[in-house]
């Protein structure tokens, strides 16, 4: 195979369904605080808001993880940095069953949250080369692994939880993820032939000359979009069992919202990522963040089981597929060979949402004593992100406008 064929081959396709694993595994990372969030809570005697830090730290730890394991990725490859960020991940779950504070808890979920940060923007990043035609896809089904980890793992722990608490629960997530991702990211040892890259880097290089906007402006425009686009997702993501256990449902019942919504997200990004390949990726973002907004109004006037079931999935089939497309902008209108630190850049951005959201929603839980206020306000960041990503979809047809 020429190097210029290896693009949508099907050895892209294998590299995918190996990424598509490791990120199951290693994203584990960022929902195990969730999933174990009251019953830390109980064991450690702290309210909403001190506790809901700690998922805000862990995303800050993810967030550091995309950026500097991103830059990894583009100079070492992607498998030794999987390696890395395993044990990495693997040290901060052993760590954090030893903590007796939430202090010393804190400082693990940020190793934590830098270690899981491999399974998301690093990867997507590194399956966005072996792709052109259909990239969108590629990347949405890499950027499902998160959400796949999400969904499957609250499954899996629940009866650990149950049976023996939070602690041996992360105590099984830190043997699992060395022995899963380890061994999968040898396979991916193979990199990109030179040809291939220059051949998606001309291909970037003449789309980009279609926006108007510079590559420093479009970067900061699409970071404060995937700001504000996850400080408005993270209150179903981050609240939702602990949101059922104030209603009286219990953390089990908050645990199968969750993978109800995250089984709904991966389908999202599915199609999302069709959309994008036919779309492109900035009107993509615009119908997903549109039917977010949708889905936030419609927590509001439910509280009873059946409805949140309902508007769980309504919201994860509709807010999914997002992120990954912002990472489909950089790589249709920015340079190939600075993907992982571009794509990192933006990916902390939504990340850095999701920490300041979570903590956001905790503490306005704490003054008001209800969500209602919390929706509200991720509502009104919704709209922020639209507004930004309008002005881009403006630069771009003003561009082409003035070519005509």
């Amino acid at each position: 195979m020429s190097d210029s064929n290896i693009h949508d081959s099907p050895y892209s396709w294998f590299r995918l369904c190996v990424t598509l694993s490791i990120s199951a595994a290693g994203s584990v990372g960022i929902w195990a605080i969730i999933i174990v969030l009251p019953l830390v809570q109980a064991d450690l005697g702290v309210d909403r808001g001190a506790a809901s830090m700690l998922y805000t730290l862990t995303m800050i730890g993810f967030a550091a993880g995309n950026l500097l394991i991103g830059r990894l990725v583009d100079r070492f490859g992607v498998t030794w940095s999987l390696m890395l960020a395993a044990c990495a991940t693997a040290v901060g779950f052993f760590g954090a069953t030893t903590a007796q504070s939430i202090e010393v808890l804190t400082l693990w979920q940020i190793l934590i949250g830098f270690g899981a940060a491999v399974g998301f923007g690093p990867l997507m990043a590194d399956i966005s080369h072996w792709f052109v035609r259909r990239r969108g896809i590629a990347v949405a089904v890499a950027a499902s692994g998160s959400y796949l980890s999400g969904a499957i793992w609250p499954m899996l722990l629940k009866g650990v939880m149950a049976d023996q608490g939070w602690r041996a629960a992360y105590m099984a997530i830190a043997i699992t993820v060395v022995a899963v991702m380890v061994p999968l990211s040898l396979l991916l040892l193979r990199r990109v032939p030179e040809g291939a890259a220059e051949v998606a880097e001309v291909a970037a290089r003449l789309k980009s000359k279609s926006l108007s906007l510079s590559p420093r402006a479009l970067q900061l425009l699409l970071g404060l979009a995937g700001l504000s686009c996850c400080i408005a997702m993270s209150m179903p993501q981050v609240h939702i069992v602990s949101f059922c256990v104030d209603l009286g449902y219990g953390p089990a019942v908050g645990a199968e919202m969750l993978s109800l919504m995250l089984f709904g997200g991966v389908a999202s990004r599915l199609v999302s990522g069709f959309v994008a390949d036919w779309l492109g990726g900035i009107r993509t973002v615009l119908i997903g963040s549109s039917l977010q907004c949708l889905a936030l109004f419609l927590y509001l006037p439910f509280d009873g089981l059946v409805p949140l079931y309902v508007v769980s999935l309504i919201f994860g089939l509709s807010q999914g597929g997002i992120v990954p497309s912002y990472a489909v902008i950089v790589r249709e209108y920015l340079p190939a060979r600075e993907a992982g630190a571009r794509v990192g850049l933006v990916v902390m951005s939504t990340i850095l949402g999701m920490a300041i959201g979570g903590w956001m929603s905790g503490w306005i839980y704490d003054l008001t004593g209800s969500y209602q206020a919390a929706f509200l306000n991720g509502i009104a960041w919704n709209f922020l992100n639209l507004g930004v990503m309008l002005l881009i979809l403006y630069s771009a047809r003003r561009r082409s406008l003035a070519v005509l």
